[in-house]
């Protein structure tokens, strides 16, 4: 059977339904906007991806004409949702929620209010629709669940042009004016009347299943109409449509199709199916207050319902087929594809009965092949040149005789297509005229373009030695990786290269590190390395013939350069709580695997991650240091604490292998908080430039000291160098003149502010700690103190941003320098650190100033530069100060360290990892 000119008429039709122009002049594209309520949103962001909205009413607000609104629905949007802002002709808003096979509500009510040119799909609403004083409004696809969950709909208020489609719905109501509304490819089951249009003049009720699901009606006389259009409502259309009685209804007369005499005036009816129910009293028509028992009697009396069928128990509409390609594919308001999204389709076992010989299902469900998965075999997956290999293969496909099978070889050929005709298995056939590692592809497809496709792979070789072949390569996450989510130090070894004139019997790989593996194939194998290194790697190839060939390359293995991507703050262990406090000389775990940032790939390849590490209630002085699981202790540290002391610091750590890393006490005991920051990925994220250290907020010259409980907003982007669309600052926060012991938060959002902390306080003592804050409202962040007074002074250091410099290449903690074994920095003394890569332009250290005098600050940067009027660290006397310092980088790889002229101090200078353009 082939296609008629209904698919053309369809197509024709669905334009001048929908106002679809047929050409328009390109215009540059809006980006899209974000909703995304589970993740790091907020609704004073730009509502990007990376910064979305936390709720739809903010993307209302914000979206303009042309512009899609894309939401994610992995949780629940319990509120009701209310669209009042209109697009424009050919530019409609459009609020398009993303299908991740999730099943969270996202609404409980959506109202479209005197709006226009609006577009909604993809909800999950789940009690009411409603559209009111509105034009050329599509609400596609906006309900799933149970008939317990399905929503109402109703079109008020005089709304024009409103669009329902390939929704599930309880029951609709088109009334008020309403001009013009179309219904078509939708669900409709209610124990009330499922449809009902009142004074809606030229609705449109196309290719719907309604059905009148009432379980019981006990009282007399006549049940509440399946559809019915009464009042005003002329020149309305009923075309394709399954209208269907529910089992159950007793004592009362249900009537299928009701059209009262008011609205029939230009009313038309036809292609039909009308289903009654065992045991259910039923009239098919009351048209114009007359009933009719027969379509032949709504016929004589109407001039509607030539091509109507009538069964009366609803179950033999299916035994029977009477709904495939059946329908009027010209009638209004028809649509190219069901309620599933899938397309049109000729079912070949039945006879093309539709309007001139058209093949469309009536009801809202289209009958198709179901082809879902194909397979194929090679008879010979390893071949020398000239011998023949022949490709058998099939589908799941329910219409098999109209299947079509194209066979790409891989090779630069052309490929072969194959119509079995039937059930039976495709067969294609290709002789390889050279040599070639190759990837077969088999494409099924019918004749509706639905297509599934398979891959194997296939090697071609000329008679000759075995002789093995062996590369080795770095895997980093990207869009077209996303199976690179082993860890960060991954290399994939491949041997396909390898020549042979016969079949492999054994592969066996040597990675360098003391491991191994085998295959009984040549492959690409991945390899998770827990060091970073230069490691050479053998292979050993054996065929069928008994013949060996041995391979080796050497590969270097390290952290990639890497973007930044800010994080939502979340506590990631407080042995407070769970009451296993670190020990000295035991390392301890901490789970990365849920932490988050938006718009990166598989996180267990991130290179690096950013935390704030607090030690408190230690029970003598000690230490800790953090480095990446799966890799020996370096011999560095990164909190120094007090007996009885709290003591907290940034750190920036690989990531090791398993995807963790760890902490390690170095003596007594104490409790240990890890707050997650950010993550440092390859291929995402955003670059950074480091600044001089400038000065962005001083209590002691402006504003006063910050009281407990209280905040204070400080702007940081687009002043200062720092641009004004900068995504997150890196800041020395230091805290001076504390009245109690206390903590300070910096974060972006001054409506969300996170349970973790940045800085403790104690009274008497200066305390820094460096922070990056992503960038929130009109450019600020938000800085809190939960007790006492303190005075705050922020220090920028550097950005995050599209329009910064460089990449992050994280390293495993190591010494750069140490005072202690040269002497100590004078007052007004600078120290000279080198060891850096001569092309980074900024560093992380971590900074520690010990063995101190008298009280002071250390500042560092670019060696080379000016030194900047602000401080990196402060110096306390008896105690050894670490501090996580972002610095720029000088000429040959050089950082420079003043010590203020408080008092001689040693420094210790740790390296974490430096930027370069990557």
């Amino acid at each position: 059977m082939r296609p008629t000119r209904t698919m053309a008429l369809l197509t024709a039709g669905l334009v001048t339904l929908l106002g679809i122009p047929a050409s328009a002049a390109a215009a540059e594209p809006l980006p899209d906007l974000y909703v995304n309520k589970n993740k790091n949103c907020g609704d004073h962001l730009s509502g990007v991806r990376s910064a979305p909205f936390c709720t739809i009413d903010a993307a209302v607000k914000a979206v303009k004409p042309g512009q899609t609104v894309r939401i994610y629905p992995h949780d629940q949007y319990t509120f009701d949702v209310t669209i009042n802002r209109s697009g424009e002709p050919g530019k409609p808003i459009t609020f398009s929620f993303m299908d991740d096979g999730s099943w969270d509500d996202t609404a409980d009510q959506l109202t479209v209010s005197g709006a226009s040119h609006v577009v909604f799909r993809g909800a999950w609403i789940r009690q009411k629709l409603h559209v009111s004083r509105s034009h050329d409004v599509l609400l596609e696809d906006v309900s799933y669940g149970s008939p317990q969950t399905l929503p109402s709909l109703l079109v008020d208020g005089g709304s024009t042009d409103v669009r329902v489609t390939r929704t599930s719905l309880a029951d609709a109501r088109i009334e008020g004016g309403s001009r013009r509304t179309v219904l078509s490819r939708n669900y409709l089951a209610s124990t009330s009347p499922p449809l009902t249009v009142v004074d809606a003049p030229g609705t449109v009720i196309t290719n719907n299943n309604i059905v009148s699901a009432s379980d019981k009606e006990t009282g007399k006389g006549t049940c509440p109409a399946t559809l019915s259009i009464s009042g005003t409502s002329t020149g309305s259309s009923v075309f394709n449509n399954l209208l269907e009685a529910g089992n159950g209804h007793v004592g009362c007369t249900l009537t299928q199709l009701t059209v009262s005499k008011s609205a029939a005036s230009g009313t038309r009816a036809d292609y039909n199916l009308i289903a009654g129910a065992k045991g259910v009293s039923t009239v098919p028509y009351r048209w114009a207050g007359t009933a009719h028992a027969s379509a032949a009697a709504f016929l004589a009396a109407s001039g509607q319902g030539a091509h109507d069928i009538l069964v009366p128990i609803h179950e033999d509409v299916f035994s029977r087929s009477l709904l495939v390609d059946s329908a009027d594919a010209t009638a209004p308001g028809v649509l190219p594809v069901d309620s599933q999204g899938q397309p049109t389709a000729d079912d070949p076992r039945v006879p093309n009965t539709g309007k001139n010989g058209g093949y469309m299902d009536r009801g809202a469900h289209e009958t198709n092949d179901g082809l879902s998965s194909a397979w194929m075999k090679i008879d010979r997956p390893w071949a020398t040149v000239g011998t023949p290999v022949t490709v058998r293969g099939n589908s799941d496909s329910t219409w098999p005789a109209d299947m079509t099978y194209k066979v790409d070889f891989g090779d630069g050929t052309a490929p072969a297509l194959v119509r079995p005709g039937g059930p039976a298995d495709f067969t294609a056939t290709h002789t390889y005229s050279s040599p070639c590692h190759c990837v077969v592809r088999m494409t099924a497809y019918n004749r509706v373009g639905t297509k599934v496709s398979q891959e194997q792979q296939i090697r071609a070789t000329v008679p000759g030695p075995l002789t093995t072949v062996v590369t080795a390569a770095s895997i980093l996450p990207s869009p077209d990786r996303p199976d690179a989510e082993h860890g960060p130090l991954v290399v994939e070894v491949d041997t396909t290269m390898t020549s042979s004139e016969g079949p492999i019997k054994r592969v066996s790989v040597e990675y360098g590190d003391g491991t191994s593996g085998r295959s009984s194939a040549l492959g690409r194998y991945p390899h998770v390395y827990k060091l970073p290194g230069t490691y050479e790697v053998t292979a050993v190839v054996e065929d069928s013939k008994g013949a060996t060939s041995t391979a080796k390359q050497s590969v270097t293995v390290g952290y990639a350069p890497s973007g930044y991507a800010a994080g939502e703050p979340r506590r990631l262990l407080d042995t407070r709580i769970t009451k296993a406090p670190v020990l000295g000389g035991v390392p301890t775990t901490v789970d990365l695997s849920h932490v988050y940032a938006p718009g990166v790939y598989p996180l267990r390849s991130m290179s690096a991650v950013v935390v704030n590490v607090t030690v408190t209630d230690a029970t003598e002085d000690t230490h800790l240091t953090i480095w990446p699981d799966s890799q020996p202790r370096p011999a560095t540290s990164n909190v120094n604490v007090v007996k009885g002391g709290t003591s907290s610091n940034t750190v920036t750590v690989p990531v090791g292998s398993y995807g963790h890393i760890r902490a390690q006490l170095n003596s007594g005991k104490a409790s240990l908080i890890v707050d997650y920051v950010g993550l440092y990925q390859p291929n995402s994220g955003q670059r950074f430039s480091p600044l001089a250290p400038t000065r962005v907020l001083d209590t002691r010259t402006s504003g006063g000291a910050l009281g407990g409980g209280k905040t204070r907003t400080v702007k940081v982007a687009g002043v200062n160098g720092i641009p004004a669309d900068a995504t997150a600052v890196a800041l020395n926060l230091t805290g001076t003149g504390a009245k109690e012991q206390a903590h300070v938060i910096a974060y972006p959002d001054p409506a969300k502010r996170p349970a973790t902390s940045n800085l403790n306080l104690e009274p008497g003592k200066d305390k820094s700690n460096q922070a990056i804050v992503p960038v929130g409202p009109n450019g600020t962040i938000t800085l809190f103190t939960n007790t006492g007074s303190t005075h705050l002074i922020l220090d920028a250091v550097g950005y995050y941003g599209k329009d910064a410099k460089a990449l992050f290449t994280p390293v495993v903690p190591k010494r750069l320098a140490d005072t202690r074994t040269t002497g100590k920095v004078a007052p007004g003394a600078t120290t000279t650190v080198s060891g850096l890569p001569a092309n980074a332009l900024g560093a992380v250290l971590n900074i520690t100033a010990t063995d101190t005098t008298a009280p002071g600050f250390l500042t560092a940067y670019a060696s080379g530069g000016t030194l900047p009027a602000a401080s990196s660290l402060n110096a306390v006397p008896g105690r050894t100060v670490p501090n996580h310092v972002t610095t720029p980088v000088g000429p040959g790889g050089k950082v420079s360290i003043f010590n203020s002229y408080g008092g001689p101090n040693h420094v210790i200078t740790d390296l974490l990892g430096y930027f370069t353009t990557g």
